[in-house]
């Protein structure tokens, strides 16, 4: 156990140096998701560098999976702040989320060039069924931490699946099953605040268009900061949020382009919220990418500063436990219907099933990493369209 002592000698000359560092790194290194990023952050910030103490570092962590937007950035965010106040906080989270972003904007920039060409179109054949196993692998993991055996909170979910898949927005969905949650908690005369100290992480996807120059980026910004600031969970949410924003209300982009965007932010390293960076570059090239990125992150960046001075105290809170009960196995049953419309995109033919089967078996039986079924299933894809 590390206690304030030991975090000491971190926050003296050169913290500002030594968070840049070590969050550039984990940026071009922290692939397999929000639960990779944290553990990653942990045996870094606690175990070896023991600038926190363990109860500190799962604090922040619980509190981040409470606040909207990407937990893992969030709580690099957290980390900032506590070893170098305001100043910190911009270095960690922005030295977290550049290295992804550049990647992922590098990326558009050819998918946008040579999208069209067979050998791209090929990769994107194989990756689009791998993502769909990824996200059966969140759902299948996630259900019985969202449901909690509680059959309130399972009834809940089925009635938020039910909406979403009559195209109910999807804030509307998360913030009725919260309050589900809470009048479902009241009635059962159950208020102990020790209920709300378990984990509510949600912790722990081709053709191409020509750009968009119809969409503003000031339109761009608003609609980003929007997704950036109700999003709760993980990035395999955000897919829920994205598609009824983007794919069915402003028809800015495809069910294939959402996919390609999704897989993007998979395959590269750090926050997969970098998907935004994706789908920016794609409606208004660098500008959009940038514009699009500086949006859905900002939010979190504010609610972990106005948050932390209070951080205790919303730990503990037994409202927020049952808020974020109901928010949580809605948030499965958005990503549970989403799962199911992508595969209809992804999975066109006896090939394509057996790929995203044959990587849902190896999640869920070996836990490989995600990375490494995106790069085989792109492998694959090129072999058949060589």
């Amino acid at each position: 156990m590390c206690d304030e002592a030991a975090a000491a000698p971190a926050r003296g000359h050169g913290i500002l140096r030594d968070l840049s560092l070590l969050f550039l790194w984990l940026g071009m290194t922290a692939f397999g998701g929000p639960a990779a990023h944290i553990a990653m952050m942990e045996r870094e910030i606690v175990r070896k560098r023991r600038w926190i103490s363990s109860e500190r570092f799962l604090d922040m962590m619980g509190v981040a999976n409470l606040l909207p937007g990407p937990s893992s950035s969030e709580l690099a965010v957290f980390i900032g702040y506590e070893m170098g106040g305001a100043l910190g906080l911009m270095t960690a989270g922005t030295c977290f989320i550049l290295p992804a972003a550049s990647l992922t904007t590098a990326i558009a920039w050819g998918y946008m060039r040579f999208g069209s060409v067979a050998r791209v179109g090929g990769a994107l054949f194989g990756i689009k069924p791998v993502i769909v196993a990824i996200v059966v692998q969140a759902i299948w993991v996630l259900g019985p931490k969202a449901i909690k055996r509680s059959t309130s909170i399972a009834a809940i979910g089925i009635l938020a699946g039910i909406a979403s898949a009559l195209d109910v927005d999807a804030l509307v969905v998360l913030v009725a099953a919260g309050v589900g949650s809470v009048v479902a908690k009241s009635m059962r005369g159950d208020s102990s605040a020790s209920d709300s100290r378990r984990s509510l992480a949600l912790a722990p996807l081709v053709g191409t268009a020509g750009l968009s120059s119809s969409v503003a980026l000031g339109t761009l910004f608003l609609t980003f900061l929007k997704l950036g600031a109700v999003v709760f969970g993980s990035g395999y949410v955000l897919i829920a949020f994205l598609r009824s924003e983007l794919v069915e209300r402003l028809h800015w982009i495809s069910e294939s382009q959402l996919i390609d965007a999704v897989a993007v932010g998979q395959l590269t390293p750090g926050p997969v919220f970098t998907t935004a960076t994706f789908i920016g570059y794609i409606l208004r090239g660098f500008s959009g990418a940038v514009v699009a990125t500086v949006a859905i992150f900002l939010p979190g960046f504010a609610f972990v500063a106005a948050v932390r001075p209070i951080i205790t105290q919303i730990r503990r809170s037994a409202l927020a436990g049952a808020f974020l009960d109901g928010v949580n196995v809605a948030s499965l049953a958005l990503m549970t219907v989403v799962m199911l419309r992508l595969g209809r995109v992804a999975c066109v033919d006896g090939l394509t099933l057996g790929i995203s089967c044959v990587s849902a078996w190896l999640l869920l039986r070996f836990r490989v990493n995600s990375s490494w079924l995106i790069l085989g299933g792109g492998l694959v894809g090129l072999c058949l369209h060589a």
